[in-house]
């Protein structure tokens, strides 16, 4: 009896038999969607057919493994996002960590001052937010670890290769910035404020302050760092660290603020240090001159006692160190003015914007207005503050002025074009007409634009980019116009990424009679008038308004689609001016053509229909046919009743020539006497209205209207499609 085999021995069995292909261009590296045989069954040889040239044969063990398939790409927009968000986080972070030097205060009472080592509803809410930071860190580094990396050996051309290997990209980061990240993602400041302070029984408030500020700055340097990095791996994906300009100058204006928080963060604890440093040195002064010994303890204001008590009614420590007496020997240098006005007694609103509002007028003015001791740790103090006022400032107006002609450049371009153009047409000495047409087009053109160049932009794009973003821009646009409307989606598509835009102020001749036609234009907003003297002849004048909707330029149409048509654009029939400021799409002549021999589809007799009944060329050959075939059916009709007046007058002729020589053979009655005397007055009558018809007849056809040419027919008839 053999051991039943287990499912998972069949499992790793199937896989071993199983077979893929895959050609060189297309390495698919996908999870396999073969569903493993049921216990007990066979176990078939899967094999998924390909193009066998050139195929390559991949075990199913080279699947990525689950780890491998949370790798980022650095360049993706995931990680833009992430590095967005995480920069954001880095910037609260460095805002919060200097917060912790307001933790210390001095307390001023009647006889007896101390410093308050601790103000812990102020240290809860700075650890909550603290911690909540560090987590980002955290998940941070996380990323990092699951974050490719292009192979510095494969950016020979294009991007590179992107390097998906767990192992390698934990290699690669834990020798590059890993310590870094580890030492920014650590909670220091919270394990010195409630784990080693409050353990340190009857601790020197100096020390306490001396080692906060230590393990801060030993923290702030990484995180501080970070944020270069950062910042370039964001402009590296994106182009820039903010979308807007003016969001990019608020962005150096945080960081100059950031830096001033720091330097009155700083000033508040080295105000309270300096103070201490007054009070110990008076207080090792005064030792065994009065009953009770000084002991630096008795400056804690969580030590009572009543020798503290007893000490503080007799020493002269407080006294000897009032910053507002101006008599003593101790000299606070840039300190006094926050002891003076009460900064570090306060309640931290009042401490925390005093303390800004220092750093950042200083870094503001390069310390310029300090009046420092002979203090080394102060004089130390001033000089990095005016070093980093003058970077900082130097950093903030550079860039921020950057930004901010960003916002601008376009106008500064437009004025120095205006200026030019001014200057030219000085030079050039135009009338003052002339002047003012390039004066509004030159403003009606930056109201449309604002000065961007469509073209240009268009062009840097890829073909199908720039394919679907004409398809957006004019497609709707175009379908307004009614000889679009019957095309199909393909023929406007081509016809879309050729169309370019044209912009046209009042009183713009688009073209004139007899001048060759170099481009359609489709009427989008405005109007225009465009009128015709059939080549100028005499007596005959056409006008016509063209509206949204309305194109011009029809004879370019008849000449592009002849299949052999000559290199000679053909002639404009009509003279069209605008009548105010227009938009329009233009399609040139060379664009025409290309649409023409690459889409048969033009040649539709549906198309033909339409662009006859649309066309005001044809329509107005069509009035003017009608007119003449009017015409000469009104003269056939008048000549029809000249020649039925004439028979009748023959007639009455001849009948009065015969009553005539009967009155010569006899006499007759007075009756039949006076009937042929009405019958010769009715026949006078007739030859007179007969003579007046003929010459009626012969001056209509003397004033018969001049015949007009007939538009020339496009070919439609290559291929039929309807």
């Amino acid at each position: 009896m053999f051991a039943p085999r287990r499912v998972d021995d069949e499992m790793e069995l199937w896989k071993e038999r199983t077979v893929r292909f895959y050609p060189d261009e297309k390495k698919i590296l996908a999870k396999s969607a073969l569903q493993p045989p049921k216990s007990g069954g066979s176990l078939p040889t899967k094999v998924i057919p390909t193009n066998t040239a050139g195929s390559k044969v991949f075990p199913e063990g080279n699947v990525l493994d689950p780890w491998q398939k949370w790798t980022l790409d650095p360049g993706s927009d995931i990680m833009v996002k992430w590095n967005r968000i995480f920069l954001i986080t880095s910037l609260v972070a460095l805002f919060i960590d200097p917060l912790y030097f307001y933790l210390p205060s001095i307390r001023n009472g009647d006889s007896l001052s101390c410093v308050k080592k601790m103000d812990w509803g102020l240290c809860v809410a700075v650890t909550v937010f603290r911690s909540l930071a560090d987590i980002v860190y955290v998940v941070h580094i996380v990323i990092k670890f699951r974050t490719a990396f292009i192979a510095p050996n494969s950016r020979v051309f294009g991007r590179g290769e992107l390097v998906n290997d767990h192992k390698q990209i934990a290699k690669r980061y834990l020798k590059s910035d890993f310590f870094i990240d580890l030492a920014a993602a650590l909670p220091l400041p919270q394990i010195v404020v409630w784990s080693v302070i409050p353990v340190v029984k009857h601790s020197n408030p100096q020390h306490n302050n001396n080692t906060l500020a230590l393990i801060l700055l030993f923290q702030y340097i990484p995180r501080l760092y970070l944020i270069f990095p950062l910042s370039y791996q964001i402009i590296k994906a994106t182009g820039v660290v903010t979308k807007t300009a003016w969001a990019g100058a608020a962005y150096n204006l945080l960081l100059y603020m950031i830096a001033s928080h720091v330097i009155g963060a700083a000033y508040y604890l080295l105000t309270i240090d300096r103070q201490t440093t007054c009070w110990k040195l008076e207080c090792a002064k005064e030792n065994g001159t009065i009953g009770a010994k000084c002991y630096m303890k008795f400056l804690d204001c969580d030590f009572s006692s009543d020798i503290g008590q007893k000490w503080a009614n007799n020493t002269a420590v407080f006294a000897n160190c009032n910053a507002s007496n101006d008599n003593i020997n101790f000299n606070f240098g840039i300190y006094q003015n926050a002891l003076t006005t009460g900064a570090v007694t306060t309640d931290f609103v009042r401490k925390y914007f005093y303390s800004l509002w220092w750093g950042l007028q200083n870094l503001s003015t390069f310390g310029q207005g300090l009046i420092s001791s002979t203090f080394i740790g102060e004089t130390s103090f001033c000089i990095l503050i005016a070093i980093l006022g003058l970077v900082l400032f130097a950093h903030l107006i550079g860039n921020m002025q950057t930004y901010l002609q960003s916002v601008t450049v376009r106008l500064e371009e437009w004025r120095l074009k205006r200026r030019d153009t001014e200057q030219w047409m000085k030079h050039r000495q135009l009338p003052h007409e002339l002047k003012e047409r390039v004066r509004r087009f030159v403003q009606y053109k930056w109201f449309a634009t604002r000065g961007v160049y469509e073209e240009a932009i268009l062009q840097a794009l890829p073909a199908d980019l720039r394919r679907d973003i004409q398809r957006h821009l004019c497609l709707d646009l175009v379908r307004r116009v009614p000889f679009f409307s019957q095309m199909d989606d393909q023929l406007l598509d081509a016809i879309c990424e050729r169309l370019v835009s044209s912009l046209s102020t009042e009183g713009t001749y688009i073209v004139r009679e007899g001048d060759p036609v170099t481009e359609m234009l489709f009427v989008i907003r405005g109007r225009l008038e465009s009128s015709t003297t059939n080549g100028g002849r005499t007596g005959f004048f056409n006008s016509i308004t063209l509206r949204p909707g309305d194109f011009c330029g029809e004879e370019l149409l008849s000449w592009a689609l002849v299949p052999k048509s000559t290199a000679n654009l053909p002639s404009s029939t009509r003279t069209v001016r605008t009548l105010v400021e227009v938009e329009a799409f233009a399609l040139r002549a060379e664009d025409l053509k290309f649409v023409a021999n690459q889409f048969r589809r033009l040649h539709s007799k549906k198309l033909q229909h339409t662009f006859r009944f649309y066309s005001h060329h044809w329509r107005n050959w069509a009035a003017c046919f009608i007119q003449a075939a009017w015409r000469r059916y009104k003269r056939r009709k008048i000549s029809k009743s000249f020649s039925l007046s004439e028979s009748f007058s023959s007639r009455a002729e001849s009948q009065a020539t015969q009553e005539s020589e009967q009155e010569e053979d006899g006499s007759p009655s007075s009756a039949e006497s006076s009937q042929p005397k009405q019958n010769i007055r009715a026949m006078m009558l007739a030859s007179k209205f007969a003579a007046y018809g003929r010459k009626g007849a012969q001056k209509s056809k003397a004033i018969d209207m001049p015949k007009l040419k007939k538009p020339d027919e496009p070919d439609f008839s290559a291929d039929s499609f309807d």
